[in-house]
Parts: structure tokens; C-alpha cells; sequence
């Protein structure tokens, strides 16, 4: 048995086209949930969501805030640009009384579960490969951005050991990974 978490914070964590952020989205209908936003330097997309949850920066100020220590956990990511979150953004989450949800990739995860062992990591996946892989193409992804993707996923599995929990996000059943969530975050707080 798991021991309570001590804050109101869970990790949501998988690799492109897995649904997390779609996950999230169905958790903000059944849950009061505020979510982690994560600072970046990457480009914003216009056709992904029309709330991007990301502040968007240039590279020297972020570099900036790594250097006045800002920044509760960072890393420059395989498409060479920098995605981390702001100490002061982990104590506005936490402040809340609502159950704070974070989007980060595996080496975030490991970052944080050596600074907070607590927290409950929570690894989103399909049911294959090729499933992500349509999933990635049908947003109109480039096929040479889709094999990327691919060698940076098969990395991120070889990292399954570092979450607490994985739920498969079938094809088709959505609400269902989304109750599965709910019922992790449920147990694990308590309710």
C-alpha cells in the first residue's frame, strides 16, 4: 500500500499521442483540479489547444532564471529547446485547495521523485506503438517529426519503473483512462 501523499500534487506523464493532456482535460470536468503550467522556450502551435497550458519565454530568459535559481526543476528536451516550472509556480499549485495536476516527461519525474518521493506519478500509455504513431500523424505531423518522436518514446519506456501507477489509454475509451485517473488521485488522497 502507498503511503498519502503529503501535498495535493500528482504527476500526469507520457510520451506524444498517449492523451495526457486530453486526460487532464476530462479530469477538469469531474475533479476541482488546477494544473502545473510549465515555462518554455519551444514555439507556441495554434493547432493543438486553444488554452496552452505553457508560459512561453525566450532562451536568455530562461537562462536567466536558471541562473537567479527560479526554477524548481528543468531540461533542455529533444528538440533542443527548455521546458521547467518555476518554484513560484509549484507554491501557487499547492496553495490551492483543489488537486493540482503536472504534465512533465520522464526526466522531470525523475527529477522531482528525488526531490519529493511523495509525490504520485502517474505514467499514461496506449496499447502500441503504432498507435501513438497515428495518433502523432493525424495532427498533421511531419513523417521525419514522427520518427523522432518515436526514438524519443521507445527511450521514455525504458523508464516505466519510475512511476507509480500506468494507465493505458486505449484507443477509443478516453473516459474510461479518465476515470482510472480519478480513481488513482481518490485512493491516493484519501477520498
Amino acid at each position: 500500500m502507498k503511503s498519502k501523499t503529503k501535498n495535493n500534487l500528482f504527476i500526469i506523464s507520457g510520451p506524444s499521442g498517449a492523451g495526457e493532456d486530453s486526460i487532464i482535460e476530462g479530469l477538469k470536468k469531474i475533479l476541482s483540479i488546477e494544473r502545473v503550467i510549465t515555462t518554455t522556450t519551444r514555439e507556441k502551435r495554434s493547432n493543438i489547444f486553444a488554452e496552452d497550458p505553457y508560459y512561453f519565454i525566450s532562451k536568455e530568459e530562461f537562462k536567466k532564471g536558471i541562473a537567479e535559481n527560479r526554477f524548481f526543476e528543468y531540461a533542455r528536451e529533444y528538440n533542443n529547446q527548455f521546458y521547467g516550472v518555476t518554484k513560484k509556480e509549484i507554491e501557487r499549485v499547492i496553495n490551492y485547495d483543489k488537486i493540482g495536476i503536472w504534465k512533465i516527461e520522464y526526466k522531470g519525474v525523475m527529477t522531482m521523485k528525488k526531490m519529493m518521493p511523495e509525490i504520485i506519478a502517474i505514467l499514461i500509455t496506449t496499447e502500441s506503438l503504432e498507435v501513438l504513431k497515428q495518433r502523432i500523424l493525424s495532427r498533421g505531423a511531419s513523417e521525419k517529426f514522427v520518427e523522432e518522436r518515436m526514438i524519443y518514446t521507445k527511450e521514455w519506456l525504458k523508464h516505466k519503473d519510475i512511476y507509480d501507477y500506468e494507465v493505458v489509454n486505449y484507443e477509443g475509451k478516453l473516459d474510461e483512462a479518465v476515470e482510472e485517473v480519478k480513481g488513482i488521485i481518490l485512493k491516493e488522497c484519501g477520498k
